[in-house]
């Protein structure tokens, strides 16, 4: 390795090293960064989940299906979603990783993992797009903004807190979350207490289709209907990688002990799967703002019904005087649309970045990714993707399930029950295969029998259950490729060269600290490994995940172990 090369790598590390005082892009986040008690953690977690989408995505389902199908289908998505997040909260959150770290050992690979990250960050735009279309939205009807001049202004707004990373988001979070909640659950109450009739509307609300394109009006059948359901929660399902972010929040979690083992366990279920029973709840009142607008309001008022701008304007018009209601009215739409897009511009740059850093090794910085994410959000929103929000989160969602689903079974059933890999989440460079053919089989697979059965190829009357389809197959798929294969695609050496444990007593990541002999900067013990250098006097050398990413040379990486001959071979350490 020639000495510009050195110089290249280093530099490229150092620069990472200190933008990740914020970041921690592609790293596992130190004990000395996360400072945190493990209830603001939660807090500032719960607090991007402010996002008005969910009203949205209620209203425009109820319309479709009606009350009925509606809320079953909300209660369907949110307990798969809950029970697919459990474990992938819970390694996040107590080994300290994102969710791309945590896929590259769930089957994945160390490049194989690209693909999920790719599909978080189509995720982060495409919300992005929905919050932002729904400030606009508002700013265009209370102030009379163009629409145009609207979205500009929603994506620019965030740029200021997203650039200074979690430190700032917690802030924000904390301050806003009480805010949020007083303007948008003062209104609804106080319409269920003042006209309980509005419930007796609800419940017997079929829907009208046609007032959001879905064909002629008379609404879905008065009792529950399979296809109704399962395409209702269709639509839910494609907020899953919501998790992601609750992740990214997770990760600074602090050590579990003795003393903070309860709260850890309720934060950590609160604010990691714990977020989809929050998100339900706002797709339910979602249904029944639609329900209140369509028989209460205005029968005529078409696809606008869907909208958060016009339900909080009705709910605000029973309260307060006109100008009053449409400056609360604003006011929520602003606090909720800065709360959640800061976090999908963050979560959404972080994504990127890692993506570029891995494919490119080099460090261009997290600023320049949070405005390409923001500039492709802003796409979406000129080319008026809410509109479509039905149909693209519905065929999104079969993608998105195949990739979590995938994940949570490698972690449950692949390493658990059938101890298959390595039981410590896994993600350093050298440690790791590039490619493992489990988890992308396993989404392979079940995102292109997932999409087909969306397209219609096994008939119109399968439609409905594509995002099933994805979510059995990946169950299935995932496991039967482990055993398969015997689990020797999961690590490339089984030791990563330093002698000391990489968890403490308690289990938790060691905070041991060493140097990297690349960047001359000290790393907390699970972010190194052994080099393959050694010091003057023959001392071993250390180097980090950091440096190891950033050089094109992998002149640091420890050769690998003997090919394994079994899945026993794989278990890790």
């Amino acid at each position: 390795m020639g000495q510009g090369d050195v110089r290249a790598t280093g530099g490229d590390a150092l620069l990472a090293a200190q933008d990740s005082l914020e970041d921690y892009a592609f790293r596992y986040v130190p004990r000395s960064f996360r400072r945190w008690s493990t209830s603001a953690v939660g807090v500032s977690a719960l607090g991007s989940i402010a996002f008005l989408a969910d009203f949205s995505i209620g209203a425009s389902i109820g319309v479709v299906h009606g009350t009925i199908d509606a809320v079953l289908g909300v209660l369907l998505a949110s307990a798969i979603i809950f029970v697919v997040g459990g474990p992938v909260a819970h390694c996040a959150a107590r080994y300290n990783l994102d969710l791309d770290l945590v896929a590259r050992g769930a089957g994945f690979g160390y490049y194989g993992s690209i693909i999920t990250t790719l599909v978080f960050a189509g995720f982060t735009c495409i919300f992005f797009a929905l919050e932002g279309a729904i400030m606009a939205q508002g700013l265009h009807t209370v102030l009379g903004v163009p629409l145009p001049v609207g979205y500009f202004v929603s994506t620019v707004v965030v740029v200021p807190i997203v650039i200074y990373g979690m430190r700032a988001l917690e802030r924000l979070q904390a301050w806003t979350t009480p805010l949020w909640l007083v303007l948008a659950v003062l209104p609804l109450a106080w319409l269920v207490v003042s006209d309980p009739q509005v419930l007796d509307d609800f419940t017997s609300f079929t829907g009208d289709p046609s007032a959001v394109g879905g064909g002629a009006g008379g609404g879905a059948p008065s009792g529950p209907t399979l296809s109704g359901v399962v395409a209702s929660a269709a639509v839910c399902f494609a907020l899953t990688p919501q998790l992601a972010e609750q992740v990214d929040y997770l990760r600074s979690m602090p050590p579990r002990t003795a003393e903070n083992r309860r709260s850890w366990w309720i934060w950590t279920v609160l604010a990691g799967p714990g977020w989809v029973v929050f998100s339900g709840l706002k797709q339910v009142l979602g249904v029944l703002l639609a329900a209140f607008l369509l028989t209460r309001v205005d029968p005529g008022m078409g696809a606008r019904a869907v909208e958060p701008v016009q339900q909080f304007l009705a709910l605000y018009g029973e309260l307060l005087p006109p100008w009053l209601g449409a400056v609360a009215t604003l006011a929520l739409i602003v606090v909720a649309q800065v709360k959640i897009n800061v976090t999908n511009a963050y979560s959404g740059s972080l994504a990127w970045l890692n993506v570029w850093t891995r494919v490119r090794r080099t460090y261009p910085g997290r600023t320049i990714f949070v405005v390409f994410n923001l500039a492709m959000a802003l796409g979406l929103m000129l080319l008026d993707v809410f509109s479509l929000i039905g149909f693209v989160l519905s065929l999104y969602a079969n993608i998105v399930m195949a990739w979590l689903v995938t994940i949570a079974v490698d972690l449950v059933v692949v390493r658990r029950l059938l101890g298959i890999g390595p039981q410590y989440p896994e993600f350093r460079k050298g440690m790791l295969h590039s490619w493992n053919p489990v988890g992308l089989t396993s989404v392979g697979l079940s995102s292109v029998l997932s999409l087909l059965t969306f397209f219609g190829a096994f008939g119109e009357g399968a439609r409905s259950f594509s995002v099933l389809v994805a979510i059995g197959v990946a169950a299935v798929t995932t496991p039967a490729v482990a055993l398969v294969t015997r689990g020797r695609w999961y690590l490339r050496r089984t030791d990563d060269g330093i002698a000391s444990p990489l968890v403490d007593e308690a289990g938790n990541p060691s905070g041991q600290r060493l140097r990297c002999h690349v960047t001359g900067y000290v790393f907390e013990r699970p972010d190194m490994l052994a080099s393959t250098q050694v010091g003057p006097f023959g001392e071993p050398l250390y180097v980090s995940s950091l440096a190891l990413t950033l050089d094109p040379t992998d002149s640091y990486v420890l050769p690998p172990d003997a090919p394994p001959t079994g899945a026993a071979d794989a278990r890790g350490r």
